[in-house]
């Protein structure tokens, strides 16, 4: 019996390190009007992006319900010994809150710990992954809690927003800040900063941003592991993926595709450094 280490889709992780550390994904909802979809499972990110340029519905997303991982947890419990449920930010989504209503509705088949990651995207992918390598290697509860916590420590992100235009479409700024915003040219930055998604900063212009996560990923100290993600713009992730192994040719880099979790409400263009 092992430990079994689940998440949720906003943690942009590939199928191949799903598959090659046995993570399980429990997806969140995208809806355009009447049409809902499960991230990743019934719209492809290419399809998502596809739709919310083009569509007159700007989309909501909504967290799994309790049910959902319900039924994940109870199926892993026939050959788990413990199960550690990580989540994009408490502050940020409903995830976590559903997760814990599902570890009250499983009592006694498996114990569930369900952890607040404080972050979304490859910030939450990062500490999945390093929670899921300690659970292949045969780790206790115990310990891939502990180590769970210390990495999210560890984690830290910044991303450029090429547009306000989603954040105001979902309510998350007003009008009249995107407003000045689009007469002075200037783009975002954000970071999470005690799980609250939060402005760290702008720009006059998309390279310059870049710059800034280049800056931020430069000036990190003691580097373990590097993502970056992106929206719609994989060339940009390459380039800048190629500048972070020049200075950090021994560390790992991964590249991974905003789903709904960040895309909807960031759109084409968003660019993410996590470092730990």
């Amino acid at each position: 019996m092992a430990v079994k280490v689940i998440t949720d889709s906003t943690a942009d992780l590939s199928p191949e390190i799903i598959e090659d550390l046995g993570i399980g994904v429990v997806p969140v909802y995208v809806r355009f009007g009447n049409e809902v979809f499960r991230d990743g499972t019934d719209i492809t990110k290419e399809a998502l992006y596809r739709r919310l340029v083009t569509s007159s519905i700007h989309p909501t997303t909504a967290q799994p319900s309790p049910q959902d991982f319900a039924t994940s947890y109870s199926e892993c419990a026939e050959e788990a010994d413990g199960i550690i449920s990580i989540h994009v930010s408490a502050k940020t989504s409903g995830t976590c809150n559903s997760a814990l209503q599902a570890r009250e509705m499983v009592k006694g088949e498996c114990p569930v710990e369900v952890v607040d990651s404080q972050f979304a995207s490859v910030g939450l992918g990062m500490v999945v992954i390093a929670a899921a390598r300690l659970a292949r290697a045969g780790e206790s509860l115990s310990s891939v809690l502990e180590e769970t916590r210390r990495v999210i420590s560890q984690v830290r992100m910044l991303g450029l927003f090429d547009t306000l235009k989603y954040l105001v479409l979902g309510g998350r700024v007003s009008k009249a800040t995107t407003s000045v915003a689009r007469i002075l040219n200037i783009k975002p930055l954000f970071t999470f900063r005690e799980g609250e998604l939060v402005r760290a900063g702008l720009v006059r212009t998309y390279a310059q941003g870049v710059a800034k996560l280049y800056q931020f990923a430069h000036g990190a100290s003691s580097v373990q592991e590097l993502a970056i993600a992106h929206s719609t713009t994989p060339d940009a992730a390459s380039r800048l993926k190629e500048q972070l192994r020049a200075i950090f040719p021994d560390t790992e880099i991964r590249i991974a595709q905003l789903g709904a979790g960040l895309g909807v409400h960031g759109g084409p263009g968003v660019l993410v450094v996590a470092v730990r």
